[in-house]
């Protein structure tokens, strides 16, 4: 019995640990989905992984070439019959050390190599956290929004669903028509079909929103977006050269193709140094098997330069060299044609947003709810009712999507300019 009481307990104890796993929410706002980000993204955790391999490789540079020792002992001496023999009298042996010594700073050159490809790596993790972040900020704003919109589709659901009711003891009182009745149950109907859709998208952007924040699929998530954000530094005091000085000053893409060549021209210089032969010194003894016996001699080997002098490798690094320039020109015209298209299209979504009088949203709501008691004394009819209810609808999901596409804007301009100049 007391095996059993403990089993249930087990029980018990798990299925409360899943019930409050399933039902876990969290209040998110975007600066902590920002540390959620830093902390947990993945594709962040592995680019940090190929720095630290980058930098694995600056040791390697840094090692030098270990001495290599070489033994030679007669395995079988037919005189003596006897293997192995050491003796001066009935043995011989060989040994030597040698050491290569690589000339033209060529050690130097492989570590500076290296040095700029751990310059490299860091840059593309910047390049990745300036990507990620621009998405991140993007989907809090659009989950925000969505889930606004829902709220909207559930206050007009609840909305018409009563006023059905109210029409339904009507009907059945014969005071009016099944069609007017029909009409509003087709409403609620393109409203729940409509509100599901949504829905669907709604979580897509949940999920993006998690596996950027790197947090578990039983997560319920309930945005917050601060009043403060809404009334931030307008844009119109930003001179468009600001954002292009800026952008060349911070783009880590730019700075990526900028090390991509210096990576280059470090590595043609390697490559001339390569063509230049190593020398390689031993000392050497042996036994017997010289002149004169116990015989001890200092060795100097160094190839001749006269078929491969390291040619396509100098070759390549020349065409990389070009390549990394060509490049830097690209990311150029790229970088300045980004800011000057987000610059205007965000130039837009303030002015669109700047002619919306703020107090339009709560007069549209009593518009609304003096429009369902006008349609229940029957003051307006079904069909002046549901032009009204559909016009209603539009104007709420179109400034929701205008709130989205202003702070979206925005967001592109941190992105294209590698800067927070809007938090």
């Amino acid at each position: 019995m007391m095996r059993i009481s403990i089993f249930l307990l087990f029980i018990i104890t798990i299925s409360t640990k899943v019930s409050f796993a399933q039902t876990d929410s969290l209040k998110l706002n975007l600066k902590q989905a920002e540390v959620f980000f830093l902390k947990n993204n993945f594709d962040l955790l592995l680019r940090s992984y190929e720095i630290d391999a980058a930098k694995a490789e600056v040791i390697t540079a840094k090692l030098f070439d270990n001495p290599e020792l070489e033994y030679e002992n007669l395995f079988y001496n037919h005189e003596t019959k006897k293997f192995l023999q050491t003796s001066f009298e009935y043995g011989q042996y060989a040994a030597s050390i040698s050491q290569l010594i690589k000339l033209a700073g060529k050690r130097n050159k492989n570590i500076k190599l290296a040095q700029t490809g751990v310059k490299l790596a860091e840059l593309e993790y910047f390049d990745l956290i300036r990507t990620l972040k621009y998405e991140l900020r993007n989907t809090f704003y659009k989950t925000y929004f969505s889930a606004q919109t829902i709220k909207v589709y559930d206050d007009q659901i609840k909305s018409t669903e009563s006023l059905l009711k109210a029409y339904d003891l009507q009907l059945k009182a014969g005071n009016i028509a099944l069609k007017d009745v029909i009409r509003i149950k087709s409403l609620i109907i393109g409203l729940k079909s409509e509100r599901v859709n949504l829905l669907n998208d709604l979580e897509d952007h949940y999920k993006d929103l998690r596996l950027l924040c790197g947090l578990e699929p039983n997560v319920s998530l309930v945005l917050e977006l601060p009043e403060k954000m809404e009334k931030d530094i307008s844009l119109n005091q930003i001179p468009y050269s600001n954002l292009l000085d800026s952008a060349r000053t911070h783009r880590a893409d730019l700075k990526l193709a900028k090390t991509d060549l210096e990576y280059n021209e470090l590595n043609l210089k390697l490559q001339k140094a390569m063509a230049i032969p190593d020398v390689e010194i031993s000392l050497a003894y042996d036994l017997k098997g010289n002149y004169p016996e116990k015989y001890t001699g200092l060795g100097l080997k160094i190839p001749i330069p006269l078929f491969n002098r390291n040619q396509g490798e100098i070759k390549k690094a020349k065409v990389g060299i070009d390549a990394a320039t060509s490049n830097i020109r690209k990311q150029e015209i790229l970088l300045s044609n980004e800011v000057f298209n987000s610059y205007h299209t965000a130039l837009r979504n303030e002015k669109l947003s700047s002619e919306i009088d703020p107090a339009f949203n709560g007069e549209f709501d009593k518009l609304i709810i003096g429009l369902i008691k006008n349609f229940k004394e029957r003051n307006i009819s079904l069909i002046e009712f549901l032009d009204l209810y559909e016009s209603y609808k539009e104007n709420i999901l179109q400034i929701n999507n205008l709130k989205f596409e202003r702070m979206s804007s925005r967001e592109e301009l941190n992105y294209v300019t590698g800067t927070n100049i809007f938090k």
